[in-house]
């Protein structure tokens, strides 16, 4: 008899599916690997939140470790994992030096969100005023630190066509050691087109993101000082609702009510409000990955106007829920000419609707990634001799982590 295989997660935080789409994308990875017939373990060292996901309804058991702390290795020892997956590599720097030391044949995935060192050079890029470019990446130290949790792990989860492609040309990444797995949806049918809430039944614009996510902050005042001025100007009875969880108080002042505009802070139900709204905006100025409040304005049939960075490696050759344009002007013509013309709004709901079917259904990924992981478990020596640059990596680097985390430890004591 077939023993269970287990896998081990080493969660950022506790998964939070209401609060972002990180949350919501953790929540995909637990299914596939439910559907893999895995027992799941997840781990983390975040405190718990009052609006963390109960992971015992998921049947999957929860552990809150430590960093810096031996009782780790205990922990891992006992539990001997198959497989483990580090959630954004933070994580992989804390706990891939004991993983690999505790559990040395467990295959280690990695699962980046998004390029965290793209976004970070991308915002730093806009905050000096001037156009991104890849040499930008070289210079940032948190590329250096995510690089190399890529190249220790055996394989890392990439959410966008478009950082695969930049960590192969720019980073020189070997492919065997990146997987193409976006977000996972199930498919959207005529029935459910069909109850969802038509043209004349919507009303009013929104934007809907975590506001711990500086795009999303730095959206919300483009919008505020200068996109939101111009369509008001031209619908005068128009209304901006602003939704996203953990808003600051700089957040709620910017709350106008004779000018439209908003904030509502968490939504109760992210869904409900995104189907009962017109048009989505989303002015993202930098970023990385894909989108998950534009794929669930999708979801909702709610057609987007957003930037070149928002749509970024998220519609292929199929055309957009709406429209992508960085020109100000532009954006505020084609919000107003979504909002008001029913022909063109149809048509974007129906191009949302065909993304998503095209693009991101569960069932056009797990076959292929329950064969990938298969694989890799049956051919990780080879894989890993492989990759040389991952070897030395795990030999030099993680020694000096492996040696000041024992430092720590003994400094704590």
């Amino acid at each position: 008899m077939n023993q269970v295989q287990k896998l081990l997660i080493i969660g950022f935080v506790w998964p939070e599916p209401n609060s972002s789409a990180a949350g919501g994308r953790m929540m995909q990875l637990i299914s596939l690997f439910k559907a893999q017939g895995f027992s799941i373990m997840f781990a983390s060292p975040a405190q718990d939140s009052d609006f963390m996901v109960d992971l015992g309804e998921y049947v999957v058991d929860k552990k809150s470790i430590e960093l810096n702390n031996s009782s780790f290795d205990v922990f891992i020892k006992e539990l001997n994992p198959d497989v483990v997956l580090f959630d954004r590599f933070m994580m992989e720097e804390q706990f891939g030096w004991r993983v690999a030391e505790n559990c040395p044949d467990a295959l280690r995935l990695l699962d980046t969100e998004d390029l965290h060192c793209l976004r970070l050079a991308r915002q730093k890029a806009f905050k000096e005023n001037r156009s991104f470019i890849a040499t930008d990446l070289f210079v940032e130290d948190v590329a250096k630190r995510e690089i190399a949790s890529i190249l220790r792990c055996d394989l890392s989860l990439m959410i966008s066509e478009f950082e695969m492609e930049l960590l192969e040309s720019t980073f020189k990444i070997d492919k065997s050691l990146l997987y193409y797995l976006p977000f996972l949806l199930e498919p959207i049918d005529d029935t459910e087109i069909q109850e969802l809430p038509i043209f004349e039944d919507r009303k009013d614009f929104i934007f809907i993101g975590n506001f711990l996510h500086e795009p999303n902050w730095n959206a919300v005042q483009y919008l505020k000082d200068t996109i939101w001025p111009m369509i008001k100007k031209r619908l005068p009875e128009a209304v901006l609702n602003v939704y996203g969880a953990y808003p600051s108080q700089k957040v709620m002042q910017l709350h106008n009510k004779k000018e439209g505009f908003l904030i509502k802070g968490r939504a109760i139900d992210a869904q409900e409000v995104v189907k009962q709204a017109r048009v989505v905006l989303a002015p993202l100025r930098f970023g990385a990955g894909i989108k998950g409040k534009l794929l669930e304005a999708m979801q909702c049939g709610t057609p987007s106007v957003t930037t070149f960075i928002g749509s970024e490696s998220m519609h292929g050759d199929l055309p957009w829920n709406g429209f992508s344009t960085d020109d100000v002007a532009d954006f505020v013509y084609s919000a107003i000419h979504l909002y008001q013309d029913k022909t063109i709004w149809l048509e974007a709901q129906q191009n949302g609707l065909e993304i998503i079917n095209q693009r991101y259904l569960k069932v056009l990924f797990e076959s292929n990634f329950s064969v990938k992981i298969e694989f890799l478990r049956s051919n990780l020596p080879q894989h890993r001799l492989n990759n040389f640059m991952g070897s030395m990596l795990q030999h030099h680097t993680l020694k000096s982590t492996k040696y000041m985390s024992r430092w720590i430890e003994e400094k704590n004591k």
